[in-house]
């Protein structure tokens, strides 16, 4: 009677999962724009975003769509290259509101791609749920039409900072000891990691020592590090997106940089563990989500499972960690859904004032906008490059693991 009662369950779940799959091929279109980074210098993330909402777009359509009243939607996305050009962007996103009649925008990738495009959508009164621009001078212009599921860019390394406080007074010493290299991208994401790693610092009375911008196109932080060798702070901190975090990883192994600590950003997008082995041992990585954190929802599950069958989906991904650049694009996704539902309607004014009400648990963390439009629900992690695997280690409510100090240079 169990196995027959077993069997019956079985056929029902599969019925409903065919029913809603049938229901989701019925259903109407809800166009969105994203103009976003597929070639030049944020090519490698930009990739990674579109891969994030694509995913999002199927799994909602296999779990029955955007149910909008008594009707059904899914989404689709008309995609512009912006070639990581601002001018481009903006020129785009324009192409897409006024030649496409786009009524509904994701993000592109990177700050100053968003600072390019927001002008456009606000100009325009058009929703923009963005997953990649997080310099926090985006959401101090009133915009009322830009929304960000991710953390801003000054909470990135704060840990790092933190974590070299507690380093030094477990020794003995006084915070006032540490001291301190910067070594950021003049873009507006890197440039926000700097201001607030500088505050944070001065909460501590550490000693900048270092505190300099990286050549334009990111390929050689060479004079920068030997300035690393000769004053030797406690703490190094870089961030110039994916191709400043494969030139620090593999030039700072090059130079055999002794740092007892070095925090930087995009670790996974340019994969330098994949990249660079054991030379990226021990070496601090912000993120903004990962997959051991216990976030989950009912379309995507848990975050481990968002990483599972992402992978499935896209197998380039499967010998490396999913970015949390993939995540948090599957999330705007995913704020669409929940915000059109809510809404009940496909007036743009209306789904944007759901959009703003948005508070939602996600596999990705918590969703809810500030009345500047960010996300005032998640906090950021630091993650730990240990023996190739990355491991959670600050804050201390969500570490895995001990933190490797000090680090060895390979």
């Amino acid at each position: 009677m169990k196995k027959t009662l077993s069997l019956l369950g079985c056929v029902a779940g599969a019925s409903l999962l065919l029913s809603q799959a049938a229901l989701a091929q019925d259903c109407d279109t809800i166009t969105l724009g994203s103009a976003i980074s597929l070639t030049g210098k944020y090519a490698t993330n930009g990739v990674h975003a579109k891969n994030g909402y694509e995913f999002a777009i199927q799994k909602i359509k296999d779990n029955g769509g955007v149910k909008v009243g008594d009707k059904c939607y899914n989404f689709e996305v008309i995609y512009y290259d912006d070639e990581s050009k601002g001018d481009r962007g903006a020129t785009l996103a324009e192409r897409l509101i006024d030649q496409d009649k786009v009524q509904y925008m994701l993000g592109p990738y990177s700050s100053g791609m968003t600072k390019a495009i927001a002008p456009v959508t606000e100009k325009y009164q058009i929703p923009m749920v963005e997953a990649e621009g997080a310099s926090r001078s985006l959401f101090n212009k009133g915009y009322k039409y830009l929304f960000a599921v991710l953390s801003t860019s000054e909470q990135y390394l704060a840990s790092a900072v933190t974590l070299a406080a507690e380093k030094a007074q477990e020794a003995g010493k006084d915070t006032s000891s540490v001291k301190v290299a910067v070594a950021v991208e003049n873009d507006p994401f890197s440039l926000d990691i700097r201001a607030g790693v500088l505050d944070d610092a001065a909460k501590y009375n550490m000693e900048i020592v270092i505190d300099e911008q990286l050549p334009r196109d990111l390929s050689d932080m060479s004079a920068i590090l030997t300035k690393v060798k000769l004053l030797k702070p406690d703490l190094l901190i870089v961030s110039g997106h994916s191709k400043g975090a494969a030139t620090a990883v593999r030039q700072i192994g090059e130079q055999k940089i002794s740092t007892p600590m070095i925090a930087i950003t995009h670790c996974e997008a340019a994969d330098v563990t994949g990249n660079f082995g054991a030379a990226a041992n021990d070496f601090l990585c912000s993120t903004q989500w990962a997959e051991t954190l216990t976030y989950e929802d009912p379309i995507f599950g848990t975050a481990a499972n968002y990483e599972k069958e992402f992978k499935a989906a896209y197998p380039e991904y499967a010998e490396k960690k999913v970015p949390y650049q993939t995540a948090q694009a599957s999330a705007a996704v995913y704020v669409y859904k929940d915000s059109f539902e809510r809404a009940g309607t496909l007036d743009k004014e209306a789904v944007r004032d759901a959009i703003a009400a948005t508070d939602l648990q996600t596999f990705y963390g918590g969703i809810k906008f500030s009345e500047a439009g960010n996300n005032i629900a998640k906090p950021m992690v630091l993650r730990q490059i240990q023996n190739g695997e990355y491991n959670v280690v600050a804050p201390s409510a969500f570490a895995s693991h001990p933190l490797n100090y000090p680090r060895t240079p390979q």
